[in-house]
Parts: structure tokens; sequence; C-alpha cells
């Protein structure tokens, strides 16, 4: 049986084919289809279930474009984690005419950009469980995120504190993590506090330049409206009127997150973000999970856990992750 799909945005047909057709190779061996090109249209070659199923997938990734605001960033991985949602319980692909296409946590699209860059590009939660993890931010007093590497937890943190600053909701942005790396310490690193603290702090540095520039991240630092420093100096401060992220906090005793999570001060709102699967502490030593167990159900603090559907980075990040994940269960056996 054939049948033809042809895209009404030719951009929307280059982001699904990929530059030189070199996508379709991908979705033949997930659709089970033969695809042949012709200018913006695909002739669709296979049984009549197969071709309804490839019909009825594209019909579904053109109808969710065009409900997108993020039109202009739109990318293959927003193709592929629309994709990804629609499958069955079993991992297959949705039958013909199904409910799988029909629910409406299927064709979720951003509701609303999160902040726009100092280059006039505005950033918007990329899948379902980011744009829970900015609603929380707003919502919330405390807000913690638990997830693999590339999750965003960091960025998202990031934005919607420079977010916050320019409206006046918050005065200052206090950033936070503790100064634990494989077989580094502070205390033989060159430099004063801040040159010491600033190589673990790096991927916030990023993320402030990437939102507001090097410039304005530097005016801020000078005035004291963007305040950088280890977990270890927290203790005895009450940080008022503040957004206050802690990175890495999966590398933070129970103490030390009891201590921090005490700092909280009138008018604030505070991020935490970790990865239990990247621990650099001894073993049982890491007082992240159990923080997140103790503070379960609590009024104004909310949890929101990633998976590696929200992976943003490159394709193999997520494909790294996910095989770790396969081999966890062989590395922990006692030999």
């Amino acid at each position: 049986m054939d049948e033809s799909f042809t895209f009404q945005e030719e951009s929307l047909y280059q982001t699904v084919c990929g530059i030189g057709d070199s996508k379709l190779p991908l979705w033949e061996s997930r659709l089970n289809v033969k695809l042949i090109p012709r200018g913006k249209s695909l002739i669709i070659q296979g049984s009549e279930d197969q071709v309804q199923v490839a019909l009825d997938t594209f019909h579904k990734v053109e109808e969710n474009f065009k409900r997108r605001p993020d039109k202009a960033e739109y990318s293959f991985f927003d193709i592929d984690y629309l994709v990804n949602k629609v499958k069955d319980s079993s991992g297959g692909w949705p039958t013909p005419g199904s409910s799988d296409f029909q629910k409406d946590g299927e064709t979720w699209t951003p509701k609303d950009k999160i902040f726009v860059t100092f280059k006039g590009k505005p950033i918007f939660p990329r899948t379902k469980n980011q744009e829970s993890f900015v609603d929380s931010l707003h919502k919330n007093y405390i807000t913690i995120a638990m997830g693999p590497a590339g999750t965003g937890k960091t960025f998202l943190s990031i934005a919607t504190a420079c977010r916050m600053m320019q409206t006046g909701e918050v005065d200052r942005l206090i950033l936070t993590r503790p100064a634990v790396e494989a077989g580094e310490n502070l205390g033989y690193l060159p430099g004063d506090l801040t040159q010491k603290v600033n190589p673990y702090l790096r991927p916030i540095y990023d993320a402030l330049h990437e939102c507001i520039g090097f410039e304005k991240t530097s005016e801020y630092l000078q005035v004291g409206k963007i305040e950088i420093a280890p977990i270890a100096f927290m203790r005895g401060r009450t940080l008022s009127h503040s957004f206050i992220i802690l990175d890495e906090a999966q590398n933070c005793t129970l103490p030390q997150l009891k201590m921090f999570l005490t700092r909280f001060g009138k008018n604030s709102k505070m991020a935490i973000s970790g990865d239990a699967t990247q621990i650099d502490l001894a073993h049982g030593r890491s007082g992240l999970e159990k923080t997140v167990y103790t503070l379960r159900n609590l009024n104004g603090i909310e949890t929101i856990f990633f998976g590696r559907e929200d992976i943003t980075r490159h394709p193999i990040v997520e494909s790294i992750v996910r095989r770790f994940e396969e081999n966890e269960s062989l590395f922990s056996k006692k030999t």
C-alpha cells in the first residue's frame, strides 16, 4: 500500500527528515515502512496498518508543531519526545486510530516562555517535567529536582531566577554547591575564595552567561546581586528576598542540607537539584534522598523527578544514561 503525506511547513519537513533526509532510515526502522522523499512530501510504503500508523504519527507531529509557541526552537528532540510519549505500554507503536493518539497528555506543548535571554532568544521548557519544575519554582517556597544529567535542572533554575530578578520578585541570586570533586579540595586550588570556588560552579556561570550575558553577570557579581559561595559558608545566615540555588545536592550530607534549608528567609525561593546516581561522597553519606523522604507532603515544598526522556543534551547522553541504568545491577553485585 502506498500513501503520501505532505508537510505544510518546509521547516518542519527539514526538522522531521533531517539534513539531506538523514533521519529517514530512523523513521523507517521505527515505523517499519519505506519512506520516499518527494519535495515536502513523503511516499509511505508498507502494509495498510503500518502505513496508517505512519500517517497518524506525522499528522500528530504536524498538529503539535502548529500549536507550539516555540516554533523557532523546534528540533528533532521535540519530535522524539512527542513520539516516544505515544508509544503503548509495551513499548511498541500505537495502533491506527487508537486512544494512544488521543490523550491530552501525549500532545504536550509549552504554555509560556520562561525567560528571554539578553540576545532576545526565548527560553521554553522542553518537556512536561521541565514545565512542572518551573511551575513549582513559582508556586512553592522550595523545589527539589531529582534526575539524571542533562535534564535542565540547573539551567531552568537560573533562567527562572533571572526572570524573578527582572520582575523584582527577588532582589538577588545566591548560588551554592558543595565543593566536592574527584580527589580535589578547596584548599589545594590556587587563588582566593572566589577563585577556588569558580571551577566547581562553571555550569552555573555558563547558564548565567547564556541568560544575561557575561557583562551583566560580572556587573551583578560586583554589586552583590549575584553571590556565589560554597555551602560550607552558609551557616549562620538568613537568606531573605533571594532566589537561592543549590546545585549538585547529591554531594551534600544530611546535616549540610538541614543547615542549608534552615537558611530560608522572607520572600525567598529555593531550588535544590541533584542526581542520586552521581554521588562523589563515600557510600551512605549523601543526604539528598533522605531529605526528599523527610520533606514529602510538606506544604510549600515539592519534589520533581526527571527521567531519561527529559534529557535535552545530545541524544547520545540519553543512550549513555540508559545503558548505565541497565547495567547498574551488574555493578552492584558482590564479587
